[in-house]
């Protein structure tokens, strides 16, 4: 696929895998093969389009790796019956896209949403890897005590109503297009984010995503969650960064303050005026924060 004009700013050529047999996963691989490698995770209901200004703030110098997870942005969109949406699954997905790729030397990981999740799971059977941290609203251990389910999360996750909602009218990406941000959007940034989500089958991610939300030992993800939360603590030493929207009412200053507290020598850029999509609010000015912290801390 090439880039058109509904999908501005986004590079011109991502690549597929066969992630597995018969599913293709599609993923950025910007910049020069030898330089420092970047995997930026995403989350739920965007894409790999969440990081095209940091890959385009990036790419001169930094290899660039970013997937589209299945079921998610231009990966195919399988149905249950082909494929397991889990948080296991997304982490054995980007095992198998880095041992393709041939990443087996040190990474910076970048994560938001979801990505936080996915990637410090991966991060526990490869933490010698990860040698730098962009973290942006997102979470890596249980929901804080003090934090409550926010019921628009509740009503996607527990109620069949929910479902109906999301994939009927795609309720949950073009929801988060307008309140996930402070600064509203231009139209056709916004038409890329939810464009991927255009049908009643291809919005099966994004719902399968928020069913499988870990909040007790009841679900099947919390294992996997909660080791990545006790393993947390132990990224402590290298160097990180975060860049996090104080208006998200999901990941809010409950989550901050645990990324605060697990990687106490971070350094934090926390914005008032910033949401969710923190680098769509701040973008001119995390963008090069963040190529200034990784040009600081070279591997």
């Amino acid at each position: 696929m090439t880039a058109t004009p509904a999908l501005p700013g986004y590079p011109a050529h991502p690549q597929r895998f066969e992630v597995r047999p018969g599913l293709s996963m599609s993923y950025l691989d910007e910049g020069p093969r030898d330089g420092e490698v970047v995997v930026m995770l995403h989350g739920n209901p965007s894409w790999s389009y969440l990081w095209r200004n940091l890959v385009a703030g990036l790419s001169d110098r930094y290899r660039c790796i970013v997937p589209d997870h299945i079921g998610m942005g231009l990966s195919d969109k399988p149905d249950d019956s082909r494929y397991e949406y889990t948080l296991q699954s997304r982490v054995d997905d980007v095992t198998a896209l880095l041992d393709h790729l041939g990443i087996t030397g040190p990474i910076t990981l970048a994560v938001h949403d979801w990505g936080g999740m996915i990637g410090f799971g991966w991060a526990l059977s490869h933490a010698a890897q990860v040698k730098r941290l962009v973290v942006t609203n997102t979470a890596a251990f249980p929901m804080p005590a003090a934090k409550r389910m926010p019921w628009q999360i509740a009503l996607g996750r527990d109620w069949k109503i929910g479902e109906w909602i999301i994939r009927g009218f795609n309720a949950f990406s073009a929801g988060a297009s307008w309140i996930g941000v402070e600064q509203r959007m231009p139209a056709d940034v916004r038409r890329a984010y939810v464009a991927p989500y255009d049908t009643w089958a291809h919005r099966i991610a994004t719902i399968r995503f928020m069913q499988d939300i870990p909040l007790s030992p009841a679900d099947r993800a919390w294992p996997l969650l909660e080791a990545a939360g006790k393993a947390l603590p132990g990224f402590a030493d290298r160097p990180a960064f975060i860049g996090w929207g104080l208006k998200d009412f999901v990941f809010d200053r409950h989550f901050l303050d645990g990324f605060r507290a697990a990687l106490p020598n971070a350094e934090v850029q926390a914005f008032d005026d910033a949401g969710h999509y923190v680098l769509e609010d701040k973008a001119k000015v995390l963008v090069p924060a963040i190529r200034a912290f990784l040009d600081r801390h070279p591997l």
